[in-house]
């Protein structure tokens, strides 16, 4: 249970130095949302601004990984008006703000109460260039990432076009709606169309559904697009070639491409230059991380393509066949053990021991986006949960 005091702490030098800088909160979070753009992140996750008004003054900023009670007491020593916590304080829904709870409402009550802003980047963090995924792999070696897509995203699969007369159009549309056509996200029937002039002309023996065979045509007609699912084409262009009324209509099948910047992934595979044995990459990881112990599945061969994933990362593995190793946080007994049938070696350094080292670098990086308005302070109170003994 977070204690609240009545009386203030002394201001020290640097804060008196601080209070002639200051940033309002509105332009603050522009800089945090460049540094960690919320569209990257996860779909489930919590992030942006939790507590505060936009309109606050900021003069000191506390980063941590976990909004704990001794990091608050830290933060309000430290007179900071704002903490940015990796992990969203609020992720469940919180029944309650009464002292002594444990499900973070003591912890919102007491934010409020001392008027400290709350911020959380979450896995924005872990996705973005240059965020905590990226370090992780420049710990590892020499060599090359690449992004791995969220297996939550589909593919975005394809766009069918198709000219049909006016009059017919609608009963066109809705065949391919029925086949499961025009789905966009968490919208359905969508679909485009314009109108122009289409020409044709039959030749003898044909039977064409409008005009004469050997004649050049001339019909009013709508161009008709819709965005469809892979899975779903061949039913959708077996709708279309029922409901349309030409004997052969025009169809276009054009692929759409992913684009991944506006939902990469929090993970990485890292290739490097040269394969390394186990024994290797478990120096590597503990110097990045400086901790002294690692739990590490061997699964008896030298690694190049190496998956990683602040966190726990476990559910990375399941569509990836083409990697020797993962590097995460914390993973479940049963994957480690699929993983290691797989061939696949496996190194857990603790889930926050892959996220808490990074915050020095995320702190430079919004220090040199903030100049001197701001003063970024990375916690000492913020600490793993658990110890290895």
């Amino acid at each position: 249970m977070f204690v609240s005091t009545q009386s203030a702490p002394p201001l020290h030098k640097a804060g008196l130095m601080g209070i002639l800088q200051a940033m309002r909160l509105s332009r603050l979070l522009d800089v945090l949302e460049a540094a960690a753009p919320a569209r990257l992140a996860e779909s489930w996750d919590k992030v942006g601004l939790h507590t505060g008004s936009p309109r606050q003054q900021i003069r000191r900023a506390l980063l941590c990984i976990d909004l704990t009670g001794p990091v608050l007491r830290e933060a309000a020593s430290k007179r900071c008006e704002l903490i940015v916590a990796y992990h969203p304080l609020i992720f469940q829904p919180v029944q309650r703000l009464t002292e002594g709870t444990s499900s973070g409402g003591d912890l919102l009550l007491e934010l409020v109460r001392r008027k400290i802003a709350a911020y959380s980047p979450h896995t924005a963090l872990d996705a973005v260039t240059g965020g905590i995924t990226d370090w992780l792999c420049q710990g590892l070696g020499k060599g090359q990432s690449k992004v791995i897509e969220p297996a939550s995203c589909e593919s975005p699969g394809c766009k069918i076009v198709t000219f049909v007369p006016q009059e017919q159009a609608v009963q066109v549309r809705d065949a391919m709606f029925s086949a499961g056509a025009g789905v966009i996200g968490a919208y359905s029937h969508c679909s485009f169309s314009h109108p122009g002039m289409g020409t044709f002309k039959g030749s003898m023996g044909t039977d064409p559904f409008i005009g004469t065979p050997g004649r050049l045509e001339r019909v009013a007609e709508l161009r008709l697009e819709m965005a469809c699912r892979s899975r779903k084409l061949a039913a959708a262009l077996a709708a279309l070639k029922s409901a349309h009324p030409y004997e052969e209509p025009a169809i276009d099948v054009l692929q759409l491409q992913a684009v991944s910047e506006s939902r990469q992934g929090a993970g990485r595979i890292h290739t490097l230059d040269q394969s390394v044995s186990v024994a290797t990459l478990s120096r590597r990881i503990r110097q990045l991380l400086k901790v002294k112990h690692l739990e590490v599945a061997d699964a008896g061969q030298r690694m190049r393509r190496i998956a990683v994933c602040p966190g726990a990362g476990g559910s990375l593995l399941s569509p990836l066949s083409d990697v020797d190793a993962l590097f995460t946080g914390e993973m479940r007994h049963h994957d480690v053990l699929s993983a290691k049938q797989r061939g696949i070696s496996v190194f857990l350094a603790g889930h926050t021991q892959t996220e808490r080292p990074y915050l020095p670098t995320y702190r430079n990086k919004l220090a040199k986006a903030t100049g001197s308005a701001v003063q970024w302070i990375v916690s000492r109170a913020d600490v793993a949960p658990s110890v290895v003994v």
